[in-house]
């Protein structure tokens, strides 16, 4: 008896390498990053983390989201277009008719957790705004933020600290929770950007305790509005961006030829769409230290991640944890003027929250300031257009994929094979081994329509989707090959011929009428079968 049980022990090593022979697959998202944000991408903004992520991984420079918060971050949950499961607008929870990556791991053997924004419940405002702005500012407790059914730890994660909705107070954020439990009060040093880092460093750490694989979501709110950041991070660009977003744009367009991501035959530079020129800027103080501010947000969102890629050395799951990073879409032009349905009016304490136009500059907690359009435009170069909307400027994600145990390709290597967030949930897949569920709590879980990215990881061509498609808020959009099929809520249909002209600054529509009713006619049957009403 003895005898076997030395044997089982000394097997038991040779059990947990097997089981960890699956990688940790960490996905690690901004929240409104510009598409040439970081270093890595043309930026000047301080993000040595993110950049060794590139030196040592692969960039994808034509990877899309779906121009939006929720709706990307439904799309890149289940492999499946925001409109197949539930998301057909803001503020609405992910259907039963869909599993997560999380859901799907977790039944294959993984540990799962998140950290940071959710986004993905039905948010319903109280019956009187009055109550609406008290509930925002923590001074009425009106219960669940949201449908509990629909939080992050009842859709696969096994531990879940962050926020339910989709926009807050950086220093003391609503709908914070530990689960389905609310966080009620929070330290006076509280930033919400060092609580996703501190979190998911924590469960790093209990995960690499356990013999099984993980699964980790760091969802990060920076750099979102509000402009609210660490006053030690703010002095680091004091001045940085007093030659406004004009030179900024031409700078990083610059910057992107050098590095290698953009061939200017291919990309020509773009106008920035808000028609806003610094030589006639009259608030000039003002509009740099909003930029100021954006940049202190995302330098600190890359010190966390340069803290999480310590503890994941620390921990010895480095090398067989494969990261994806990236942004949920492009830089946003928000900048709300008053308090509203997720805008709160003043702070814990009553002080009353300054918006644009008020106050003389950003960075503190009474601060509901924004980068507004011209910024996000530079931002977003070498594009044209913002968040929100169907042109590249709102749709394209500068994506990084690391894997030091894994990954084929040579170290800091580009690639402009073409990527959707649908094809997250199969590459997940892959990566794990996972078999994908045709029923999950008894309901019947439709197909995911994302294909994998294993051969890019694995140093391959591809094969490249056979469209992808865009809507949102009336918004459209097709890609089929090199063609591009772009339409604003309201206007015409544009063509955009990307092997020339991916900024999508000419339109040749009317040179290739039958492209045109080719990709319309494909669009219209996409939108009818996700339910949308057509034709456009």
């Amino acid at each position: 008896m003895k005898k076997n049980h030395l044997l089982f022990a000394s097997l038991i090593p040779a059990l947990v390498a097997a089981q960890n022979s699956k990688p940790n697959i960490m996905f690690i998202l901004l929240d409104d990053m510009g598409y040439s944000d970081p270093g890595c991408f043309g930026g000047e903004i301080n993000t040595p983390n993110i950049d060794s992520l590139a030196k040592n991984g692969l960039r994808f420079t034509q990877f899309y989201n779906c121009s939006r918060s929720c709706p990307s971050r439904a799309a890149l949950l289940t492999g499946r277009y925001p409109q197949e499961v539930g998301i057909t607008g803001m503020g609405l929870s992910l259907s039963t008719n869909c599993v997560t990556i999380a859901e799907v791991l977790k039944q294959n053997g993984y540990n799962t957790a998140m950290s940071g924004k959710w986004h993905l419940s039905l948010t319903q405002g109280r019956a009187s705004n009055d109550e609406q702005l008290k509930w925002l500012a923590h001074q009425a407790d009106y219960g669940d933020f949201a449908p509990l059914a629909s939080y992050p730890c009842n859709r696969g994660f096994d531990q879940h600290w962050g926020t339910i909705w989709g926009v807050g107070n950086y220093f003391d954020p609503f709908s914070l929770v530990h689960n389905e439990k609310p966080i009620k009060t929070v330290p006076g040093d509280f930033y919400m950007t060092d609580f996703v880092t501190e979190k998911a460093i924590d469960m790093i750490d209990t995960c690499s305790k356990k013999p099984e694989p993980f699964f980790m979501y760091v969802a990060y709110t920076a750099p979102h509005w509000p402009l609210q950041a660490k006053p030690a991070d703010i002095a680091k660009y004091k001045g940085k961006y007093d030659g406004g977003w004009d030179q900024l744009r031409i700078t990083r367009y610059n910057r992107m030829i050098e590095l290698g991501l953009i061939d200017p035959a291919q990309v020509p530079i773009s106008p920035n769409e808000s028609g806003k020129s610094w030589a006639s800027e009259t608030r000039k103080a003002y509009e740099a230290s909003c930029m100021e501010t954006h940049a202190a947000m995302m330098d600190c969102a890359d010190q966390g991640i340069g803290k999480i890629l310590a503890k994941l050395k620390e921990t010895g799951e480095y090398d067989n944890t494969v990261i994806i990073f990236m942004s949920d879409n492009g830089a946003s032009p928000e900048r709300y003027n008053n308090a509203g349905f997720d805008r709160p009016s003043m702070t814990r304490d009553g002080k009353a929250m300054i918006y644009p136009n008020q106050y003389p500059t950003p960075g503190g907690e009474t601060c509901m300031g924004a980068i507004g359009e011209a910024w996000a435009g530079a931002l977003n170069t070498p594009y044209r257009y913002w968040k929100a909307l169907p042109f590249q400027g709102g749709t394209s994600t500068p994506m990084i994929v690391q894997w030091p145990a894994g990954l084929k390709t040579q170290n800091g290597s580009i690639t402009k094979q073409v990527g959707h967030v649908i094809d997250i949930m199969p590459t997940c897949l892959d990566l794990a081994g996972a078999t994908y569920p045709t029923t999950y709590k008894t309901h019947v879980i439709e197909p995911y329509e994302g294909k994998s990215l294993m051969e890019v990881i694995n140093d391959n061509e591809r094969t490249q989707p056979e469209a992808i498609y865009w809507e949102h808020e009336g918004g459209r959009a097709i890609r089929v090959g090199d063609w591009r099929l772009v339409a604003l809520n309201g206007k015409n249909w544009q063509l955009f011929n990307t092997t020339n002209d991916l900024s999508e600054t000419k339109n040749v529509a009317a040179e290739n009428p039958d492209v045109v009713y080719k990709l319309k006619t494909l669009w219209n049957a996409w939108a009818k079968k996700v339910g949308l009403k057509v034709p456009f």
